[in-house]
């Protein structure tokens, strides 16, 4: 049987968790995670929160990277005071994940960054956020849907050659590029809805949507693939 691809996917960590008897501080992911990065052929690992200085370690052991979704990135990251509507700091799972990231393209691992995932990969590389949009959050809870149109010639394009109705929910946006960041997909609103490094470089795409909600495999499956063997 071939080998399938060691994906690692960044968790929550989160206190006040229930399940049967207990309330315990919990590292957590959507099932909608694993499943898809199980549905799209790989194998995949839940990266909970550590110090950063482990991460080159945990990297160097994966075969590809999920940053998911999750709180908003602490404005300090890149440089910005605090906009009351952006929510409350996650500053280990800020750590942790900038390590990630920037061990994983040190390393050339194959990225993918989802919604936060995608605003921490432009963050990473120097970028900045809009702290607040409206259209793209409409009712807490609940994800809601809006087309996305790909830029073509991109690695997205590649990949979702069509314009695409997409699982959304979030309240920030990509505002300035990170270093050698192009924009791959947009909102009809203008909003930047990916982000990828060109594709003469390593595999790193970040998606604003969340594909874990919807039913399309094809970007995580354009993961896996890069995080597979090469093609005989």
């Amino acid at each position: 049987m071939a080998s399938r691809p060691l994906i690692g996917v960044s968790t929550y960590l989160e206190s006040g968790a229930r399940w049967g008897a207990w309330e315990l501080e919990a590292a957590l992911l959507p099932a909608g995670y694993p499943r898809l990065v199980q549905r799209a052929g790989g194998l995949a690992a839940m990266l909970p929160p550590d110090a950063p200085e482990y991460a080159a370690a945990a990297v160097a052991r994966l075969d590809g990277l999920v940053i998911a979704g999750g709180p908003d990135v602490e404005p300090v990251r890149y440089g910005a005071e605090r906009d009351p509507r952006t929510g409350p700091p996650a500053q280990a799972r800020d750590a942790w994940e900038l390590a990630l990231i920037e061990a994983a393209l040190a390393a050339g691992l194959p990225l993918l960054g989802i919604c936060r995932g995608m605003q921490l990969l432009n963050v990473a590389l120097g970028g900045s956020l809009v702290q607040h949009i409206d259209g793209h959050a409409e009712v807490i809870g609940q994800f809601g849907r809006h087309p996305v149109k790909p830029v073509p010639g991109t690695r997205y394009a590649a990949v979702v050659p069509e314009e695409t109705s997409v699982p959304t929910f979030h309240h920030q946006a990509v505002d300035l590029l990170g270093t050698g960041l192009v924009a791959s997909a947009y909102a009809a609103d203008g909003t930047v809805e990916a982000v990828e490094l060109p594709a003469s470089t390593p595999w790193v795409l970040g998606v604003q949507w969340h594909p874990e909600m919807g039913e399309d495999v094809r970007v995580m499956r354009a993961l896996v693939k890069a995080a597979g063997p090469p093609a005989a």
